[in-house]
């Protein structure tokens, strides 16, 4: 078994940079082909991560990479934008019916100046390909039951500012979303209720909030195996090991789809949480990677032990 980091400066293996390029947001693995998400679009490896190749998306920030069961492969981008391959990536076709939707025109990150949105989280239904949520920072989650001929646009809890979603292991209609502070009209306020986790019990039609009583509520990375769920927080966007107290993140389990929760972590890590992976060998355990460099691996009882450091910060993981 090997750890590929995804980073700010591209992807490395064993210490080792293989691939020297912008932030590396992305990392999946399909068959022993591995393929890398990062600001100058898309890269292909089929030697376990040494050698890489740009199949497409040049000009595009790539923040999602998903297959679906039809072999498909779809990437989300920034710009806001959906695309997908049926030839592992050879030619590239865009999802018109996303890419011109008349919500783009209102979907970016509130700043000021204001920051274009990107689609960062996509769950195609193992089941059903037809069904497809793109999650959009800031736009919300937009729908498909056509395998995305048409859309419509939903808001968990009216949280436009969505970072994370992920279909539930055993029960296909059950979606998981991770979300932040961002409003269309500005930064919302941190209370409860208003960011954090989400769940749908019918495939993102309806949510219901799911971080009850947890701090800090700023929600983004999250993993999910047989075991459970397990979520990054922080008090911010731009909370930081840099920052005079640093980032004061909190890595939480839940066992229960989000009824309940435990903290992994003793006390707030000075450093946050970007890169969060399920571990395929040990149920309920992960692979998490920090804005200091460091990757650790967490078993479900918590116990931390380091397995990388001294990378760039690490925003992504795969297991190989």
């Amino acid at each position: 078994m090997a750890l590929i980091a995804g980073t700010t400066k591209g992807v490395f293996l064993d210490g080792v940079c293989q691939l020297a390029c912008g932030g590396v947001r992305e990392l999946v693995n399909v068959g022993g082909v591995i393929l890398a998400g990062s600001g100058a679009g898309l890269y292909r490896s089929t030697d376990g991560g040494l050698g890489w190749h740009l199949v497409g998306l040049e000009g595009f920030e790539v923040w999602q990479v998903r297959v679906d069961s039809l072999d498909r492969i779809w990437v989300g981008t920034l710009p806001a934008g959906l695309f997908f391959s049926d030839d592992q990536g050879l030619t590239w076709q865009a999802v018109e019916a996303f890419n011109d939707s008349p919500h783009q025109y209102e979907w970016c990150i509130p700043l000021d100046p204001p920051i274009e949105a990107r689609a960062r989280a996509i769950v195609v239904d193992r089941d059903n390909p037809q069904r497809i949520l793109v999650g959009v920072e800031v736009g919300g989650i937009m729908r498909s039951e056509d395998r995305g001929v048409s859309w419509s646009l939903v808001l968990p809890g009216d949280n436009p500012d969505l970072h994370m979603i992920f279909q539930h292991p055993q029960d296909p209609d059950v979606v998981f979303a991770s979300t932040g502070y961002g409003r269309l009209d500005g930064v919302a306020d941190m209370i409860e209720g208003n960011a954090g986790v989400f769940c749908s019990e019918d495939f993102g039609q309806t949510w219901h909030y799911r971080w009850v009583g947890i701090e800090p509520r700023y929600s983004r990375p999250m993993a999910i195996d047989d075991a459970g769920i397990t979520v990054g927080s922080a008090p911010s966007a731009f909370s930081s090991y840099k920052q005079a107290e640093g980032a004061k993140a909190m890595l939480f389990h839940s066992a229960d789809d989000g009824v309940s929760w435990r903290t992994m972590c003793a006390e707030p890590s000075r450093a946050n949480f970007h890169g969060l992976v399920a571990d395929p060998e040990q149920l309920g355990a992960v692979y998490v990677g920090t804005d200091t460099g460091e990757i650790w691996h967490v078993d479900n009882a918590a116990y931390w032990q380091q397995i990388s450091s001294n990378l760039p910060a690490v925003l992504s993981i795969v297991v190989t």
